[in-house]
């Protein structure tokens, strides 16, 4: 393919696309979107992927680690040279967070710390700093949990964090209107480790089944494409809360 036509593609900004979901995204919107993708840890070792990546579209790799105390001004920095280029951010999809298992009697300062920066604080920050650069109707995405809905008991910090995302999504839509839309994604099982049992998994779900990657790309374009979509969740999880 002629590189030059890569040129009139949209951005897309993958907070977290560097493993697991952040990856099976990223390798898929390589086919026709160009990509800024983070990291909490060095790409030094990710060469041989974004070699391959670099085939299909132009990639941009940046280092955005949630603990740092130069976060902020490393994501300035970042998207201001980004900006510098010509790239306006037509999608940007927070995917980083962690899955903690915490039930009550475990809690420390710490780990609450710990729970709550990379779920909550990290998204609220990139949003911050993401949405200046935006172009004119782009959307800010984040991937929530099922667990708004019915939270996990045994990782109510967690639940707690994302439930604080959902709340930020028709409040950042109504701040950053009608410039910049924002819309959540609650999802359910997505991409399970495979350690975990698929099976009892799907069993407690509607539909029997479990999510894939595709799954959530589907919701994802839509929710870019759709121009008069903002401040809404959208829940993929298989029926896992009528259950």
């Amino acid at each position: 393919m002629d590189k030059s036509a890569w040129e009139d593609r949209t951005w897309w900004l993958l907070v977290g696309g560097r493993r697991r979901l952040g990856r099976e995204l990223a390798q898929a919107l390589a086919m026709g979107h160009n990509l800024i993708l983070t990291s909490s840890r060095s790409w030094d070792q990710e060469g041989a992927w974004i070699a391959e990546l670099s085939k299909q579209t132009q990639v941009r790799c940046l280092l955005w680690d949630a603990a740092s105390p130069d976060l902020v001004p490393t994501m300035m920095a970042d998207l201001a040279a980004l900006g510098a280029e010509g790239v306006k951010v037509n999608s940007c999809v927070v995917v980083a967070g962690t899955f903690p298992e915490s039930p009550l009697g475990s809690w420390t300062a710490a780990s609450l710390e710990d729970t709550w920066r990379m779920n909550l604080s990290f998204p609220l920050l990139a949003a911050q700093q993401v949405a200046p650069h935006m172009a004119d109707g782009g959307c800010i995405q984040f991937l929530l949990d099922t667990a708004i809905h019915r939270p996990f008991s045994r990782r109510l910090p967690y639940t707690a964090a994302k439930c604080g995302v959902a709340a930020l999504v028709p409040g950042l839509a109504r701040v950053l209107a009608p410039r910049v839309r924002v819309v959540g994604h609650a999802l359910g099982t997505v991409l399970p480790d495979a350690a975990e049992d698929a099976a009892a998994l799907a069993s407690r779900s509607l539909l029997r089944a479990v999510g894939a990657p595709e799954d959530l790309l589907r919701a994802l374009r839509y929710a870019a494409s759709s121009p008069y979509l903002t401040g809404e969740i959208l829940t993929l999880d298989g029926g896992t809360r009528w259950v």
